[in-house]
């Protein structure tokens, strides 16, 4: 029966890693494609306006699919996955890259795959050992280094920095949450409910931000917010929530170890911003933490 089990097992955790490698890439440009945007519109309309649109999307795949609605238990859940996602992690990278760069940001990012474990473990009531919060202080602490010593104009945490770590802490509630909820609702419905329960709150702010700053921006700050809109906060979670349910939180979150370096290059590629060997030296330590949690996982 084992053997039957073990030949069975590893083509699911394949495939969930295929799924959120597929994910992760798609997330990958989401700092580089918010730092476009808000350069030319309102960060509020930024954060909000790409979960309206997601939204839209999202009612026309939950009609054309027939998705039965969730049950009030797995509304409430919903909520925690709409706060961190849809809410939480666009506002606040959209808020901190008016004034900081792509690179900058995906150096504070490269604590989420942590951040996402820690959440995970507290969910599930697991007694982790103590190499795993070790490890994870590790990595905030020389974030925190990095960005006193060389992120800060004036050697200290600026509010963008502060609004970096708070997108960072809620996207790993918001993925740890998904990610459990996925084996229920499969990963494109997650996402899809949580868009349109966060609906009461999204539109109205779009309304007002778009009221106050009305958005006009040329075609390259628009294709940025489309990708944001169909890809960042959409179709990306189809295979992120999808891989998350197949192969387990802990196995294909590791892949999220890739994310800030593929942010760094295309923050070079694309924007042309300087990637500075302090910048990498800090996403390689965070990494090695970040290899140290998993592994006591």
């Amino acid at each position: 029966m084992r053997a039957k089990s073990n030949a069975i097992a590893p083509p699911a955790v394949t495939g969930g890693l295929a799924l959120g490698a597929l994910g992760v890439l798609a997330f990958s440009m989401s700092l580089p494609m918010t730092r476009v945007a808000v350069q030319q519109l309102d960060p509020w309309f930024v954060a909000f306006g790409r979960a309206v649109g997601a939204a839209a999307l999202a009612w026309i795949y939950l009609r054309g699919t027939g998705a039965p609605r969730p049950a009030a238990r797995q509304r409430r859940r919903l909520l925690i996955v709409a706060l961190g996602v849809v809410v939480g992690f666009p506002l606040f990278t959209s808020l901190a890259l008016t004034g900081e760069t792509a690179a900058h940001g995906a150096v504070v990012v490269t604590v989420l795959p942590a951040m996402t474990a820690i959440f995970a473990v507290v969910r599930a009531g697991e007694r982790p050992p103590p190499l795993f919060w070790a490890a994870g202080a590790a990595g905030l602490l020389v974030v925190l280094t990095f960005l006193i010593t060389t992120g800060a104009v004036h050697g200290e945490l600026s509010v963008n920095d502060l609004y970096l770590l708070a997108a960072v802490v809620l996207c790993g509630l918001g993925y740890a949450e998904g990610g459990v909820l996925a084996r229920e609702l499969g990963g494109a419905r997650t996402i899809c409910w949580a868009l349109i329960l966060a609906l009461p709150a999204t539109l109205p702010i779009t309304v007002i931000a778009a009221w106050l700053s009305p958005p006009q921006a040329t075609a390259g700050a628009w294709a940025a917010f489309g990708y944001l809109t169909a890809v960042s906060m959409f179709l990306g979670f189809f295979a992120w929530y999808a891989g998350l349910a197949r192969g387990g939180i802990a196995k294909v979150g590791q892949v999220q170890l890739a994310q800030p370096v593929l942010t760094l290059i295309w923050s070079a590629l694309l924007l042309g911003e300087s990637v500075t060997p302090a910048t990498i030296g800090a996403a390689v330590v965070v990494l090695a933490c970040v290899v140290l949690i998993q592994r006591a996982r």
